[in-house]
């Protein structure tokens, strides 16, 4: 246990302070950069790529602490795929953030070791509360989060719009998987307290 908890440690380190790097081709590679975004428009869609990059440093977490306590082969594998394309999008988000001349945000820290505490207790439960919650993050994702940041990103900004939209398919995908894998539906309550912590992180993550 005390190696699992300092590979975890290790990881999570890595994840917060090295430059990630994808393993698939950014959607946006062929895009040319559109010279006509004012620095006003930059700084906004700079912005919302922060908090769609926190969101991929809270599924970092989250899929590990959801690996951490599962016994589960076919389980495992679905998370570690996730995690995989996961990792993609934060690294396109990270390098985005820099081409648009923004930061990203100094919570992340606290939001990779929350996320992980939530994702461990919940493969702790049970595997079918676990693919569940899975579940339940990819739809809160994908249909309101990222719809909602495609309708308000500056449309000349067509770089960055690519790279939603690959997210967003991808996040529809890890929801589609896990409740085929037989995932429980979680009750209104634990949905509710979901959306309100994704609001809270949206907000605080657009401006620090």
């Amino acid at each position: 246990m005390i190696d699992k908890v300092l590979i975890e440690i290790d990881r999570a380190l890595k994840t917060l302070t090295l430059e990630p790097t994808e393993k698939r081709v950014r959607p946006d590679a062929s895009i040319q950069e559109n010279s006509s975004l004012s620095n006003p428009n930059k700084k906004i869609n700079a912005q919302y790529m922060r908090v769609n990059h926190s969101g991929e440093i809270c599924a970092q977490g989250l899929y590990r602490g959801q690996l951490f306590f599962n016994r589960n082969t076919l389980i495992k594998s679905e998370l570690e795929k996730a995690a995989d394309e996961e990792a993609d999008h934060l690294a396109w988000c990270n390098k985005r953030i820099e081409e648009l001349g923004g930061k990203t945000s100094k919570l992340n820290p606290v939001l990779y070791a929350s996320s992980f505490i939530i994702g461990a207790f919940n493969s702790f439960v049970d595997e079918k509360s676990n693919l569940g919650f899975l579940a339940e993050t990819e739809k809160q994702v994908a249909p309101l989060h990222l719809t909602r940041h495609l309708g308000r990103v500056d449309k000349n900004d067509i770089k960055t719009i690519h790279i939603l939209k690959a997210m967003k398919a991808d996040e529809e995908g890890h929801e589609s998987s896990a409740i085929a894998m037989g995932a429980k539906e979680l009750n209104p309550l634990a949905k509710k307290i979901m959306g309100k912590a994704s609001k809270l992180m949206t907000k605080t993550t657009f401006y620090i």
